[in-house]
């Protein structure tokens, strides 16, 4: 069996720095000795939560995403962008900010690349079970946050707007049917 190419980075060039990501060129040493150069955007991971209260219904929200010009169904997340702020923490707060929501138990769901075609974004998911209201935050939602609409779906019908594509975001369609699977799966 043959070794894997290791994809060399030759050199890498940054063109934009934002808060949330970096666009980079890098160059990138090819099977065959090739150097070319790939673009992506460097990202600073985020989480999300699959919230499913104890009637089976998954709290999703609908908030404008300008990227896509539409308000979109998602479920609740947010950017990893404090350092060192372990994820179960910032899930438990981006649940909190954005459905008033708290979580009795959380459990890891899974992990995956958004768009790794142009970008090395990763997104952990977890899956929030025994809800209730959460304690006063103080938080305001402003921007497109202000107009963010919260509401509860049985999961099924969620798992049904995924596939008709009225769901669309891709952690949000991952999500609900990991969810779907582990809920199903028999305890043990």
């Amino acid at each position: 069996m043959t070794a894997a190419h290791t994809y060399e980075v030759r050199a890498q060039h940054e063109r934009y720095r934002g808060p949330v990501f970096r666009v980079v060129t890098d160059e990138v040493l090819m099977p065959g000795g090739t150097v070319v150069e790939r673009d992506y955007l460097q990202h600073v991971g985020a989480v999300g939560v699959v919230a499913v209260d104890g009637d089976g219904q998954v709290v999703l929200i609908r908030q404008y995403r300008h990227a896509v010009r539409n308000h979109i169904w998602e479920i609740p997340a947010g950017l990893a962008d404090v350092p060192g702020e372990p994820a179960p923490e910032v899930a438990a707060r981006e649940l909190a900010e954005e459905t008033d929501l708290a979580a009795g138990r959380l459990d890891h769901l899974l992990d995956l690349h958004t768009t790794p075609g142009c970008s090395n974004e990763r997104i952990r998911l977890f899956l929030a079970r025994d809800l209730r209201p959460a304690p006063a935050s103080g938080f305001e939602r402003h921007d497109e946050e202000a107009e963010l609409q919260v509401r509860r779906f049985p999961l099924a019908e969620a798992m049904s707007m995924a596939l008709a594509g009225e769901i669309t975001n891709g952690p949000t369609v991952a999500g609900i049917f990991a969810a779907a699977h582990v809920l199903s799966a028999p305890t043990t």
